[in-house]
């Protein structure tokens, strides 16, 4: 029996391999432990929860051929493990994607989960979100799942990712629910009026995409870059959203690392910062009312 033919001993030279590879892990796994799991779990089609139970199965042949393949290409060409597998996950749900789209990790995601509590006090009383820079579509599925009685606007720029956006929309079956358009932030519908606004737009500043790890470099650059601070769209969608917000709505965006920026060009403005698994720095909430001194 060669080392390859059980799913344990697969795991165990797995995360060999990807500890070994100068990887840079920020798609969806923070260690070398949990991407070998999820490998293994997307490849063989085994639930991640059922993979505890499986250790001594044997694997084909053939399957051993495609995780080495899968392996492989994560190692030596660094490619995000999303991009190998063709999902992603933010929490419990799961997205299409590939290398049109930046592949979802928004903080921004697990307040939506939580049904944007306590800043929303009955999901059920939310009739319109929009979700600007939608790229996979991700956070307005979420969005609407979490807000049964709402209508989704979600906008972006590049029509390849909207085309992925769109089969995710399929998916999960909201059609009726969550509309796709194409523009400039949120020159499409300018004309509409929102409860909730929620973006995770480009937001890495000039410096820092010169630094990125390999990885990074796979996706689309447009749906990371921020310009020389790393707001420029959020300098805009501001005073889109000022004008947008129903009376007590909220616009929540996630700015990355760029907190002080936001507070030095901003002082007036009463940014509430939210508390997230990776901290209170990159997503912030304002309010309708506050927006107006923008416009």
């Amino acid at each position: 029996m060669t080392a390859t033919q059980t799913i344990g001993a697969f795991y165990t030279q797995a995360v060999a391999s990807l500890t070994n590879a100068d990887l840079f892990f920020g798609h969806g796994c923070t260690c070398a432990e949990d991407e070998a799991a999820w490998l293994i779990s997307a490849t063989l089609d085994i639930p991640f929860d059922a993979l505890d139970n499986a250790w001594d199965d044997e694997i084909s042949t053939d399957d051993v051929t495609r995780l080495m393949q899968n392996l492989d290409a994560r190692c030596t060409r660094k490619t995000p493990l999303a991009y190998i597998l063709g999902e992603a996950w933010l929490g419990p749900y799961c997205f299409q994607v590939d290398p049109r789209v930046i592949v979802p990790r928004s903080f921004i995601a697990e307040l939506l989960m939580d049904d944007l509590s306590p800043w929303v006090q009955n999901p059920e009383h939310i009739t319109r979100i929009a979700d600007i820079c939608t790229g996979s579509g991700c956070l307005a599925i979420i969005a609407a799942q979490h807000f049964p009685n709402a209508q989704v606007d979600a906008v972006d720029l590049s029509p390849d990712a909207l085309a992925v956006a769109k089969d995710n929309v399929a998916a999960y079956q909201l059609e009726r629910r969550l509309h796709l358009h194409h523009g400039d932030l949120m020159t499409p519908v300018l004309d509409q009026k929102y409860d909730i606004i929620i973006s995770n737009p480009p937001y890495v500043d000039a410096s820092s995409m010169d630094a990125l790890p390999v990885e990074y470099r796979h996706e689309p650059t447009m749906a990371l870059a921020g310009g020389n601070d790393g707001l420029d769209l959020v300098h805009t969608l501001l005073r889109q959203a000022a004008q947008t917000l129903n009376p007590g709505g909220w616009l929540i965006v996630e700015i990355g690392h760029n907190r002080h920026v936001m507070d030095a060009t901003y002082p007036n403005l009463p940014l509430v910062w939210l508390d997230t698994d990776g901290g209170n720095d990159f997503v912030f909430l304002v309010d309708q009312e506050s927006l107006q001194s923008l416009i």
